[in-house]
């Protein structure tokens, strides 16, 4: 089934579509010099997807995550802001459908003979913390699906930390930069997909949860979105207040 962007919706006027995104397309379309806020429809997975999905890859899915994906079969928002004459794409939330959350192998990541695994690059020295959970490894000791590409600016990733045959309880998210250095973001993709929606899918707004912050480019890129809006922190680099109680 070939997938269709919506038109703006006023109001988003599908209950359906009010209920994915927590109501943050009203408060966009409401927000001075915000423009085409469009949403890419998506039918619902089917339950034997899923079945499918965790025999192939021996892993229980996480039960928000079915009824994400029982919802809807990924995710896909953009919204742009008015500048002069000029319309410049801004904000982009995305979930991976049920066929993109495809495991992060070295295949996924290098592609030269010889290239260095992703097990010879890890970095033992971070352990877990009392403020830190244990970082994942690309060993055998994590198996980690790939949520979200950040349009290359990164990876959201959905992390099982005990290896196969793996559960649905031992899963967190984790946010993988472009050095391959591991940020962790929730304990669940509920509280994932709040931080998703609550900053809007501004540029590169996971490196908000890491020690560097946002770039100096995407803070430039921030610039056009005059403030008049949304709120949204991206100084603060860990947890965030004013999240919805939505769960799936």
């Amino acid at each position: 089934m070939e997938e269709k962007a919506s038109p703006p919706p006023q109001g988003c006027s599908k209950p359906h579509l009010e209920k994915l995104t927590l109501g943050i397309t009203r408060i966009l379309e409401s927000s001075p010099g915000v423009t085409e806020v469009t949403i890419i429809e998506k039918p619902p997975a089917e339950r034997h997807m899923i079945s499918s999905w965790e025999q192939k890859n021996n892993c229980v899915m996480p039960e928000d995550v079915k009824n994400f994906y029982l919802m809807t079969n990924g995710f896909h928002m953009t919204w742009s802001v008015k500048l002069d004459e000029h319309i410049i794409p801004l904000g982009s939330m995305a979930i991976n459908s049920i066929s993109k959350l495809t495991q992060l192998t070295q295949s996924s990541m290098y592609s030269l003979p010889n290239a260095p695994t992703l097990a010879d690059l890890e970095d033992d020295t971070h352990e877990a913390s009392d403020d830190q959970p244990e970082k994942p490894h690309f060993d055998s000791r994590s198996v980690i699906f790939e949520l979200d590409s950040c349009n290359g600016n990164g990876k959201v990733c959905l992390v099982y930390k005990s290896g196969k045959p793996a559960l649905a309880e031992d899963t967190e998210i984790w946010f993988l930069d472009r050095a391959l250095y591991w940020h962790f973001l929730t304990d669940t993709f509920t509280a994932y997909y709040r931080l998703l929606i609550t900053h809007l899918g501004l540029p590169q707004w996971q490196y908000a949860f890491t020690s560097y912050g946002i770039s100096p480019q995407a803070k430039a890129l921030l610039g056009l979105f005059d403030g008049s809006g949304p709120s949204v922190d991206l100084n603060n680099p860990r947890g965030r207040s004013a999240i919805h109680s939505r769960r799936f």
